[in-house]
């Protein structure tokens, strides 16, 4: 019962723990490009500044799509807290990227259309590499629930092909540079949410601090049962990324595309191919 309450206070304290990570990810940032940087509490900041701006929405449809996004995903992390099925937590996941497309595309916003359809492209680099990590791991482990990944001895040294195929993909996942394409500031202005506001952009917003909690949960699986070890993959993890985004030039999504099928998914998938047969 107290390991329950423990686990419910985690999954509904999740989104502050995600923006406490973005806060961080932002000094580090700053702190990387020779800059000040701001609070880390800046995206709390933030998150009440859009909570008081004017209610305005596109249609009811598009502001319906946008919280359910923020929603699908929070039940991810949720799930993924609860040490549920990896499979779920990762088409849960998928949903929710899927209900942000479809707002993008419930507009009659150009750029809001492009965001959304370089969502799509970014799904189909990373995804099979996610799919072919939860193979892999079901091979390791005989299992998908998480709750028996962690408690089992750590993967990274059965999978490292894998876990280094996850570190390839995660800046895709997460919008960092060089696979930034699908928001791209200097050419589509913003992404697929562009054309959300106030309380229901504070929603898109909220998603990507649940997004950090999801990545970032998915390296510590690779620790297993080594919980120390788990926290260095994350840390490590962290600084790879923010490193790898404040040092490379954003590609376009053709490049990205050859990235992850000819060599992110490749390596990914000789893994699997050894344990098998090992």
């Amino acid at each position: 019962m107290q390991s329950i309450i423990i686990l419910s206070v985690l999954a509904l304290l999740a989104p502050l723990v995600g923006g406490l990570v973005y806060g961080i990810e932002r000094k580090v940032k700053a702190r990387m490009q020779n800059r000040i940087g701001p609070n880390i509490l800046q995206p709390f900041y933030d998150f009440f500044k859009l909570a008081d701006k004017r209610l305005v929405m596109v249609h009811s449809t598009h502001a319906f799509l946008g919280v359910m996004h923020f929603i699908s995903i929070w039940v991810a992390v949720a799930v993924l807290i609860f040490g549920g099925d990896l499979i779920l937590v990762i088409f849960l996941h998928l949903l929710s990227t899927a209900l942000l497309i479809m707002g993008g595309f419930s507009t009659r916003s150009i750029f809001s259309h492009l965001g959304a359809n370089r969502t799509a492209i970014s799904i189909l680099a990373y995804e099979p590499v996610l799919i072919i990590m939860a193979v892999s791991i079901y091979a390791v482990n005989g299992s998908f629930q998480i709750s028996s990944i962690i408690n089992s001895d750590p993967l990274l040294y059965k999978m490292p092909l894998t876990f280094i195929a996850l570190l390839l993909i995660l800046p895709i996942k997460l919008k960092k540079s060089p696979f930034d394409v699908a928001e791209a500031h200097q050419e589509i202005a913003g992404g697929a949410e562009i054309e959300y506001s106030g309380i229901f952009f504070e929603a898109i917003y909220t998603a990507k601090w649940l997004d950090y909690i999801f990545v970032y949960a998915l390296v510590f699986l690779f620790g297993g049962s080594n919980y120390l070890l788990g926290a260095g993959l994350v840390v490590g993890t962290f600084i790879y990324i923010n490193a790898l985004d404040n040092s490379t030039a954003r590609v376009d999504y053709r490049q990205m595309l050859k990235f992850s099928y000819f060599v992110a998914l490749p390596v990914a998938f000789i893994n699997l191919l050894i344990t098998l047969f090992n």
